[in-house]
């Protein structure tokens, strides 16, 4: 089995909630236990972030932060446009792309390591480009089933289909031989093709990057993703996206022999509890027979924020809940988001000469309709609560309090979440806790050290739609 991802620091950090320069704040009266040992697990996706910008997150905002990882976006040469969807449209294997240059990502992979955080590669290689041929962002020419030193007609699937596309999602042979969207459908069970995609592989992983996501692992059979990781360097961390689909033949618990796999049904179920309010059901919220060591959780993708699969920023309030959730909950690796506003679905980063523009983050939350363009970097918003997870590590809830539409619970004994689902009413409950006695800042609002252990009880006010999160710093 691949590597689960992590890493132990000895100390929790300083929380900070959005800015990297945020102090500490006055702890005094609080219990002074043996510091624990952090873990730090939580990884963020940073889509469409260039590279100077990634380098930058890491030693400002996730290093110091907890993060344990970041998850990139394609690095390989593209087709050209302005389209989000190009970087998913490779011609080469060049690391040359609107996100930047070979130089430029091994400087950021240089920079996330020297601040502790991992990089995890978005690795497109179920296919090549979805268009008829042209020349990339690199000046590679090609053809659809033509890239001249890497890849020839015989290379590619050629499906029987009307439209040469998948058709049929209960077909396991359509769902991975004939072409998603147009895209040249490679052929990975053939040795020649898996040598260049490992080849690939490799070199990323001599520049530093510490694991993959697999685009589109669901349209490769499972034994062609297991063959190639298994031929690359070193031991990298691999995480293969398979969506769920209700009686389709093929399923995430397929390429666990693989890796670890994304947990869409986690993210499509959280989007259901959290209008409801029955926020305590995500207690029990597991992705099919995935075990937790292998599911990466979220709330949101580049994908499912587009096609409203899953909540998103433009459901403010649900959002920033079901965020709270996913790190409250011990099941899965939870991986938050960082992206931009749209409102054309295709619509890509802000550019200048086909090159994404720095990123200038937006304050979380300060702009409630934010323009297009605008980038939101919402995963700052939970900085302190990802040093919360670190501390709690993967123990299991206990002294849970359920009431209406609230939950609260322990996570062991290093930390306490108080969790409100009711759109229109505060709580304020009182709860017993393992919490030492002391005085508590709150990770979600770390100016907030008002909250007081005493014999084992502790009052919360938290407001609607948001939590209150304790913990021994």
């Amino acid at each position: 089995m691949r590597r689960v991802l992590g890493i132990v620091v000895t100390a929790v950090l300083a929380l900070a909630a959005c800015s990297p320069a945020a102090e500490a704040p006055d702890r005094q009266g609080t219990p002074s236990p043996e510091a624990p040992n952090a873990t730090p697990h939580v990884g963020v996706q940073l889509f469409q972030w260039p590279w100077a910008s990634v380098a930058r997150e890491c030693t400002e905002v996730l290093g110091p932060n907890q993060f344990a990882f970041v998850l990139l976006s394609p690095a390989q040469e593209h087709i050209q446009g302005d389209q989000w969807w190009t970087s998913y449209q490779p011609v080469s294997y060049q690391l040359e792309s609107k996100l930047g240059t070979r130089a430029g990502f091994q400087q950021m992979v240089a920079a996330c390591h020297d601040a502790g955080v991992e990089v995890v590669a978005d690795a497109v290689i179920n296919h090549m480009a979805g268009i008829d041929g042209g020349t990339g962002v690199a000046g590679s020419a090609f053809t659809h089933y033509d890239y001249p030193g890497l890849y020839a007609d015989a290379d590619f699937h050629h499906c029987d289909t009307a439209s040469g596309d998948i058709e049929n999602y209960l077909d396991q042979q359509q769902i991975q031989e004939c072409e998603l969207s147009n895209l040249a459908d490679l052929r990975t069970e053939d040795a020649a093709v898996r040598e260049k995609i490992v080849a690939y592989l490799d070199d990323l992983v001599g520049l530093g990057v510490d694991g993959f996501r697999i685009d589109a692992a669901k349209h490769m059979r499972a034994s062609d993703v297991q063959a190639i990781v298994e031929q690359v360097d070193g031991d990298p961390l691999i995480i293969s996206e398979v969506i769920r689909g209700s009686g389709e033949p093929v399923q995430p618990e397929d390429y666990l022999d693989a890796g670890s796999v994304f947990a869409f049904q986690f993210a499509k179920d959280v989007s259901g509890i959290v209008p409801g309010g029955a926020v305590y059901r995500a207690l029990d919220l597991v992705d099919g027979d995935v075990p937790s060591e292998q599911a990466y959780t979220f709330v949101t993708n580049h994908d499912t924020e587009r096609n409203r699969q899953t909540l998103s920023y433009k459901d403010p309030d649900k959002y920033h809940l079901a965020n709270v959730l996913l790190l409250a909950v011990p099941y899965g690796t939870p991986v938050l988001y960082g992206g931009y506003a749209f409102s054309d679905p295709d619509a890509g980063a802000p550019q200048a000469d086909g090159v994404v523009t720095p990123v200038d983050c937006a304050e979380p939350g300060a702009i409630e309709y934010p323009e297009p363009g605008t980038w939101l970097c919402q995963h700052r918003a939970y900085a302190g609560l990802a040093q919360w997870a670190a501390v709690v590590g993967d123990a299991e809830p206990q002294n849970v309090w359920q009431e209406g539409y609230a939950v609260a619970f322990d996570r062991g004994s290093l930390g306490l979440i108080a969790i409100n689902g009711n759109s229109t009413k505060a709580i304020e409950p009182e709860l017993t806790t393992n919490l030492p006695d002391g005085t508590y800042c709150d990770a979600l609002a770390p100016d907030d050290c008002s909250h007081e252990v005493r014999d084992g009880r502790v009052k919360v006010a938290v407001a609607p739609m948001t939590a209150v999160a304790l913990y021994v710093p």
